[in-house]
């Protein structure tokens, strides 16, 4: 992760400034082993180390990680307990070291079905690393696309019914400064790991121009060498968002 401005157009192959990774694979990669899926999921926690430090090289700025769905509820509640408790743990484990790595902490979605003491720890952790100036890694937890666009829209309608909004004034960027993740660059990038080839409700508003990466490796083994296949595929894009690349031409929706 890196920190400060490129000055480079939409229209260039550059390294991405914000990456999404949808972190899939950890129950099968412990099935593959024999193992309990606590095991996939406490390898999988691993990886998120090794990552920050990756996305830092690479002039990464923001890294936003999927690690808790809003339908990810619906699971064994032996398991929700032990994403818990593992996020929990790496909250209290993780926190000062990025806070000596200058990285910010912020977690999004929902807090409220959260237990009393998680909630605290993220309170803390991101206390503690509000000031970091060398990247951001966001975490989302109970976080849905769907909600988080809708969280937006209840903001807006809100404004219009005590009269500080007109209802003409609510357009796609008034919108867009209500959902998560408005105040920071863009997502230029969403991987998935594990195979899988769909978004399981993930930004669904921040990912509308976003470039797509879908690999067959499994979270746990996802390391710097596959975070590289990705960026290289993403140099290879054209990113015109809707346009044509600086030749003259005219734009076409």
């Amino acid at each position: 992760m890196s920190t400060g401005g490129t000055g480079e157009t939409a229209f260039e192959r550059s390294g991405p400034r914000h990456v999404a990774i949808i972190m899939d694979g950890n129950g099968r990669w412990a099935a593959q082993r024999g193992l309990s899926p606590s095991a996939g999921h406490k390898a999988g926690v691993e990886r998120i180390r090794d990552l920050i430090e990756a996305c830092k090289g690479r002039h990464i700025e923001v890294l936003t990680l999927f690690a808790f769905s809003s339908e990810n509820w619906q699971r064994p509640p032996k398991e929700v307990e032990l994403l818990m408790t593992l996020f929990h743990s790496y909250l209290r484990r993780e926190a000062r070291k990025m806070r000596e790595q200058g990285v910010q902490l912020r977690v999004i979605g929902r807090r409220d079905r959260f237990s009393q003491r998680l909630q605290r720890a993220i309170e803390e952790a991101e206390t503690l690393t509000r000031d970091g100036t060398s990247g951001t890694l966001v975490i989302a937890a109970d976080y849905g696309g769907q909600w988080d666009i809708a969280q937006a829209a209840r903001s807006l309608a809100e404004e219009v019914a005590n009269g500080s909004r007109s209802v003409e004034s609510i357009d796609d960027v008034a919108l867009g400064e209500r959902v998560q993740l408005a105040d920071l660059p863009p997502v230029d990038l969403v991987i998935r790991s594990s195979g899988e080839q769909r978004i399981s409700n993930f930004i669904l508003w921040q990912a509308a121009y976003s470039e797509f990466y879908f690999t067959e490796t499994l979270w746990p083994d996802f390391d710097t060498e596959e975070l590289d296949l990705a960026l290289d595929a993403y140099r290879r894009r054209d990113r015109r968002y809707g346009g044509r690349d600086p030749e003259g031409l005219e734009a076409q929706a």
